[in-house]
C-alpha cells in the first residue's frame, strides 16, 4: 500500500463516456481509460485492510492489492504481469467484467470501492499501446495434442494455457470467426473485436491452432442458436486423434417464452438480433432484423436484454422498453448485511441511460398480432403485474394491459449449453443439462468418458466470462498433468 491515507483523501472517479448522441451514431466502443495520474489516485484509494477480500471476489484471483500499489507508484510494467499472472484476457474483463471484487472491496462496506476494474482497463491498455503483451512459446514442446471444443473464453484461456507448457493445441470453433460469445455475444460498443483478433495473433504465435466452421458431428442445435459450420468432425475422431479433448463450449440454449403468439413475426431470442448485429460490423453481412422506427420490448433485466436495448437505439428504434420478472431491486444495498458479497441492488447500464423504458414485476401473458395485411406480425404484447410475497409470485387481479411492439427479444437467460456436443461423446450430465465433472480433488474437470474433460458453461452453465477464464486455467492445469503426470501451470 503506497498511500495509507488515500482512501481518505481521493474519491472514486468513474471512467469517461462519450456524450450520449454522439456514441448513438456508431458502434465503437465509447468508455475511456483512466490518465496515468487519475489510475494512480485510485490505486492509491486501496486499503491496507489486512485480507484482501477483492482477491477471493474474484473468480480468477486477481492480485489486486499488489497492481493497485504498482500503478500507484508508476510502475506500469511490472503491474501488467501481476495482472497476467492471475487473468489470460484483461483487456476482456476490464470492460465487461460486473466487478464483483469491487463489490468484496473492504472500502465498500461503508463508502465507494476502489475503482479496481478501472484500473484493470488502464493497466491492460497502457501494456498494449506499448507493446508489453507478448507471446510466450513454450521452450520445448511435449509432443501431445489437445483438442478444445468451442473458442469462447474458457476454450481460449485453457488452449493458451496448454500451449504455453509445450502441447499442441487445436481450437475448434463451428462458427466463422474465433472468440465464441465474446464475438459474437456482446455488442462491439462494449468490446472492441479487433481485441480478440489482437490475442488470437498472441495464442498463434504460442502455437494454438484454430479451426472454424466446423461441428461436431452429431450435434443438434436449437433455435437461436448461430451455426456457421461447413463441415463436421465426429467426436470419436477426436477423442482417438488427440490425447485429451476439453469441451468449453457456451450456455447456449436460449430461455423460451411459450405463450400464445410466440411464432408471429417480431419475436425473437436476444441472439437472434445480437450474433447478425456483430457480424454486420465485423462486415460479414446484414442483420436480418431491423429495429429502425419500431417500438420494440426486451423481455429480461440482465446483461443481454441491456446489450439488446443499447443495439435497439443505435438502429434508431422509436421506443425501447424493457420488461423484468423480479421485483426492482433497492437503488443502494446495506453493505454491513450483503458485503463481502454481490449484493441485489439497481444497476443502470450505458445503454439503460441511452434511453429506456424499465418496468419491474411485469410477466408476458401473449404476443398480440395484427389484423388484415399485418397479421402473422407481432403488434403488441398482453402483460400483467406481479405481487411477490415470500419468494413466490402470482399475477394481480385486474393488472393486465396492453404494450405496443413491433419487435419483442427474449433475453431471459440461457437453460444449457448445447446438449448434443455433450451426447455426441457421450458425457454425462448434470440435473441442469451441463457436462458433469467437478472442480475440485483428484480428476477434477474429467468427465466420465476417458481424455474428455469440461470446462466453462459447458460445465457449470450461464455464467460470466471471468468464471470461464477461471476454469479454463484451472481445466488446463489438470489436462496438463493427466497427460504428463504433474504440472507447473497454476491452480
Amino acid at each position: 500500500m503506497g498511500k495509507p491515507t488515500g482512501f481518505m483523501e481521493f474519491k472514486r472517479l468513474s471512467e469517461a463516456y462519450d456524450a450520449k448522441d454522439e456514441r448513438l451514431q456508431h458502434y465503437r466502443e465509447f468508455v475511456h481509460h483512466l490518465t496515468d495520474e487519475q489510475a494512480a489516485r485510485q490505486g492509491a484509494r486501496c486499503m491496507d485492510c489486512g485480507i484482501p477480500f477483492c482477491s477471493s471476489g474474484c473468480p480468477v484471483n486477481n492480485i489486486i492489492p499488489d497492481w493497485n500499489d504498482l500503478v500507484y507508484r508508476g510502475n506500469w510494467k511490472q503491474a501488467i504481469e501481476v495482472l497476467h499472472s492471475t487473468n489470460n484476457f484483461p483487456e476482456v474483463t476490464g470492460r465487461i467484467c460486473p466487478a464483483p471484487c469491487e463489490a468484496a472491496c473492504t472500502l465498500n462496506i461503508n463508502d465507494d470501492a476502489v475503482g479496481i476494474k478501472s484500473i484493470e482497463h488502464a493497466i491492460i491498455d497502457k501494456a498494449g499501446e506499448n507493446g508489453w503483451v507478448l507471446p510466450q512459446p513454450p521452450a520445448q514442446k511435449t509432443g501431445r495434442k489437445v483438442a478444445v471444443v468451442g473458442s469462447g473464453p474458457a476454450g481460449l484461456a485453457c488452449a493458451q494455457q496448454l500451449a504455453r507448457v509445450g502441447h499442441d493445441v487445436t481450437v475448434f470453433e463451428k462458427n466463422s470467426r474465433i472468440g465464441g460469445l465474446m464475438r459474437y455475444g456482446i455488442p462491439d460498443f462494449k468490446l472492441d473485436k479487433r481485441l480478440i483478433d489482437w490475442r488470437m495473433a498472441q495464442l498463434e504465435v504460442e502455437g494454438v491452432k484454430f479451426r472454424t466452421g466446423v461441428m461436431v458431428a452429431g450435434s443438434t442445435l436449437p433455435q437461436g442458436v448461430a451455426n456457421d459450420a461447413k463441415k463436421s468432425i465426429a467426436a470419436d475422431r477426436l477423442v482417438k486423434d488427440f490425447d485429451a479433448v476439453v469441451l468449453a463450449g457456451g450456455a447456449e440454449h436460449p430461455r423460451d417464452l411459450p405463450v400464445t403468439g410466440r411464432e408471429l413475426a417480431g419475436v425473437h431470442f436476444a441472439l437472434e438480433f445480437l450474433i447478425p448485429q456483430n457480424k454486420e460490423v465485423a462486415g460479414d453481412g446484414r442483420n436480418p432484423i431491423s429495429a429502425k422506427g419500431k417500438h420494440v420490448v426486451v423481455i429480461g433485466g440482465g446483461d443481454t436484454g441491456s446489450d439488446c436495448v443499447g443495439t435497439s437505439n443505435r438502429h434508431g428504434a422509436a421506443s425501447v422498453t424493457q420488461f423484468e420478472l423480479l421485483p426492482q431491486p433497492p437503488e443502494k444495498e446495506n453493505g454491513a448485511l450483503t458485503w463481502p458479497y454481490w449484493p441485489m441492488k439497481l444497476r443502470t447500464s450505458s445503454s439503460h441511460e441511452e434511453g429506456c423504458s424499465r418496468d419491474w414485476s411485469v410477466a408476458t401473458k401473449a404476443f398480440i398480432g395484427g389484423e388484415g395485411k399485418e397479421r402473422g406480425k407481432l403488434k403488441a404484447l398482453k402483460v400483467v403485474r406481479l405481487e411477490w410475497k415470500d419468494g413466490r409470485m402470482s399475477e394481480i387481479p385486474g393488472s393486465e394491459f396492453i404494450v405496443k411492439a413491433d419487435l419483442a427479444l427474449l433475453a431471459m437467460g440461457f437453460v444449457s449449453p448445447i446438449g448434443g456436443v455433450i451426447d455426441a461423446f457421450g458425457v454425462d450430465k448434470d440435473a441442469r443439462g451441463n457436462a458433469k465433472a467437478s472442480t475440485e480433488g483428484e480428476g477434477c474437470y474429467r468427465t466420465n468418458v476417458d481424455k474428455v474433460f469440461a470446462a466453462g458453461d459447458m460445465r457449470r452453465g450461464q455464467s460470466l466470462v471471468v468464471w470461464a477464464i477461471r476454469e479454463g486455467r484451472q481445466c488446463a492445469r489438470e489436462v496438463d498433468a493427466f497427460l504428463m503426470g504433474s504440472s507447473v501451470l497454476p491452480r
